[in-house]
This record gives structure tokens, sequence and C-alpha cells, in this order.
């Protein structure tokens, strides 16, 4: 059988101590095999350790060749050594294979050489050790796998989380622009309703211009007639221009005492739950707080609003329609009064008024009126120069109360009114008072 092989196999499974195929073959450092057996006898005979072959001297334990042994078992017909078997170490010095462990020392050992110096030991079968170690080893055989699948579960978790935080960005992202998008809907809608009012109150400004022109015109006009008058009693001669001059010094004076004085309201002073009229002659409270900007002049604790000119000198008088409305306060401030934070309408906070609190009427430092009637029109009266502020019922010219003080600051007229509830009239109403009226 074994000429039926071609020779150069043969020759490469070859002892070259024994002639024969290899039993256990071993390998050197110098890469030349031999038989187990044949190298320990060689090595005997010779006292060395140098290989058979080369003579180069062996630089480390030989371990049986387990490729070579498994072609030159295969070529010889012999049966394959068992898994344990072919992992076992030789002794270096007896080339016997190592059968034994020793516990204390924790190695294994060669039953020849050196089973004499374990005596007293604990020295167990080598496969009894492996299988013992093996044991132990399953142990953390199982926690590596438990660790490994837990590892496993937390890629598949991470894995599943790409697509959820895809998602959740998308979320995000589309309400975060819904969220900016309503704002830009807000702050346009804003801007446009502050332009609105603006081009509102210019409106209302250039009514109100409109209005005291007229009045100026109509100044003008009454001044012109009484310039004329003068004229023509100019060339008058004797008794005819004594007599028409004391009637101009007559008309004079009475222009004189009561200037007419025509109270146009102030929008930009107006408190924002305040409406006025297209006319700026009224002011009520409104159901919807009015879109108005909040600039320094503007009344926002009290529901107030002043007229748009003041006065520094002179008497004037208008009259204030009032009808049945429950709350209202009218009078006169001056113009560095406080308009934002809270005061009391006293002469002390530069306020002077009367006031009517459902039927309960003062003067606004805390002193009770009591009246005849209840008066749906107040006549105010200012002296400026004078010092006082006056206020009649121009039903019979009833003086209600007057208030008498020293004024330094523009003083403006002011108006205030409250929820008109069930009263018929919903706002108060300023009224001229013509210049030819003696109070």
């Amino acid at each position: 059988m074994a000429e039926e092989n071609p020779p150069p196999l043969k020759h490469f499974l070859t002892c070259s101590v024994c002639s024969e195929i290899f039993k256990d073959p071993v390998s050197l450092s110098c890469l030349h095999s031999f038989c187990s057996s044949c190298l320990q006898d060689f090595w005997a005979q010779a006292k060395n350790k140098n290989c058979p072959v080369c003579k180069t001297k062996s630089s480390k334990d030989v371990v049986v060749n387990f490729s070579i042994k498994e072609l030159a078992d295969s070529y010889a017909g012999r049966q394959r050594s068992a898994p344990f078997e072919e992992a076992q170490v030789v002794c270096t010095e007896h080339i016997k294979d190592i059968k034994w462990f020793c516990k204390e020392e924790q190695r294994a050992v060669c039953h020849v050489c050196e089973f004499p110096h374990h005596q007293g030991h604990t020295l167990v079968p080598l496969e009894e050790q492996v299988q013992e170690l093996k044991q132990q080893l399953r142990p953390d055989l199982t926690a590596l796998q438990a660790r490994r699948r837990r590892h496993q579960e937390l890629e598949e978790t991470y894995e599943a989380m790409d697509p959820h935080l895809k998602e959740q960005r998308v979320k995000t992202e589309r309400f975060i622009r819904a969220e900016f998008e309503q704002l830009h809907r807000f702050l346009r809608e804003e801007e446009e309703a502050r332009v609105v009012a603006l081009r509102e109150e210019e409106e209302q400004k250039r009514k109100r211009i409109l209005l005291e022109r007229k009045t100026l015109q109509e100044q003008i006009q009454s001044l012109s007639e009484s310039l004329s008058a003068v004229e023509a009693d100019l060339q008058k001669d004797g008794l005819s221009f004594l007599s028409a001059s004391t009637r101009s010094r007559t008309r004079e004076k009475m222009g004189q005492k009561t200037t007419f004085s025509p109270v146009i309201l102030d929008p930009n002073t107006a408190a924002s739950w305040l409406s006025l009229s297209d006319d700026l002659t009224s002011v009520r409270v409104s159901d919807v707080k009015q879109n108005a900007p909040n600039n320094p002049e503007r009344f926002t604790r009290y529901a107030e609003v002043l007229s748009s000119e003041g006065f520094s000198s002179g008497e004037h008088c208008w009259e204030v329609e009032v009808g049945d409305l429950p709350i209202w306060r009218i009078g006169v401030v001056k113009e560095s009064v406080g308009r934002k934070g809270e005061r009391t309408g006293s002469p002390d906070n530069g306020t002077w008024c009367l006031l009517n609190d459902s039927g309960k009427y003062s003067q606004g430092a805390g002193e009770t009126l009591t009246l005849k009637r209840t008066p749906e029109r107040i006549r105010v009266q200012l002296d400026y120069d004078g010092g006082e502020v006056s206020f009649y019922d121009p039903e019979d010219m009833t003086l209600i109360y007057t208030h008498q003080d020293t004024f330094t600051d523009n003083i403006f007229p002011r108006f205030g009114v409250g929820a008109a509830g069930e009263a018929r009239t919903k706002d108060v109403r300023v009224c001229g008072v013509s210049s030819g009226t003696q109070l």
C-alpha cells in the first residue's frame, strides 16, 4: 500500500532517525521533525539537545506537530488520536505526554522527571483539571453571553431611536415654524393696527384743527366788526361820538369779562378704554379697549381725557352736558399732573374738580356737597389770574362750589366718565358758551 504513494510524500513523512513513518512527530526550532521517541533516544545517546540533522541546538520546548502527525497517521493508516490527546504538551526531557497537574504549584508535571518532586502535593489527572477549569469558566461564559445580549439589545434600541429622533425633529421643526408664523402674523396685525390708529389719530387732529380754525375765524370776524364800529365812532363829532364811545367801552368790557372757550378733546391723552366722538367733543366708556399707543401724555390708570389746549391767563368758561350719567368727574388739572400712577382728585395733586358718584357729589378733596337738584349740565368758570375754578348749575346759575388756589402751571379742562349702565346718557359732551354771556 505504501508503494502506491509517491516517493516524495513518503520521504517528507519519514523520520531521519528511524527511517519509519512519523509517530507522534515533533518539530524543532530549525523546523526539522522527528518521532518523539526517536528524538528522546538520540538526545540520550548524544547527551545534548542538538538537531540530529543540522546539529542546531533546540531553543525551546518541543511539542507534537499535529499537522505532520495527521498526514503521517493518514499515510500509515493509523487512527487519529482523541482531541484531548492531540493537545497534550510533551516533556522536553523524556518526550512523554504530560498527564498530571499539581494543585499547589498550579502547573502540569511529567510523571517521570518531576513526579518525585511533588510528594505530598495534590496531583490530579490533567484532563480532570482541564474539566474543572472549564466548569469554572462556564459562569464567566454565561455572564459574557448575557452582557453580549444586553449590548445587542442596546444596539437594537439605538437603531430604533434613529427614526424616532428624525420623526421628533420633524414634529418639533413643524411646531417651531408654526409658532413663528403665528408670531409673525401677530406682529403684522399689530403693525397694521398701529398704523390704522395713527391714521385715525391724524384724522381726529385734523378735525380738531378745522374746528379751532373755524372758531378763530369767527373771533376774527367779531374783532373785525368791533374795529369797524370803533372806526365809525371815530368819524363822529360831539355828543354822537361820546355816546358811541360809551357803548364801545361797554361792549369791550363785556367781551373781556368772559372769553368764549371752545374745548376740543385730545385723543393723545384719552385712556385706552375711552371712546371719543369724531368731532372730539364727547367721550364715553368703550365696550372694546382701544388699540392706542402708550405715549407719555396718555392716562393709563384712570378713565380721563384732557382738552387739546390749556390756559395760562384770563377768564374762560365752558359747559358740559352730563345728563343722567351715574359717574362723572369734571374740572381742570395742571399740565404736569400724574398720568400713569395712582392719585387722588385733590388740589394737592394738581386737580380741581367736581365729582358725582351715583348721586353723591364732592369737590375731590373729600368734602361732600349738597345740591338742591340733580343737574344735567355743569358750567365750569376758570379765572386763572384770580385763582378760582367755579362750578354752576346753568339751569338757574346756582353756584355749586368754588376752588380757590394759585395757578402757576398751564391749566387744562379735564373730563372723566364711568360706565353708563342703564342710564339714557352714554357720554359727557362739551358745549361752548357764548362770549356775551354774563355770570
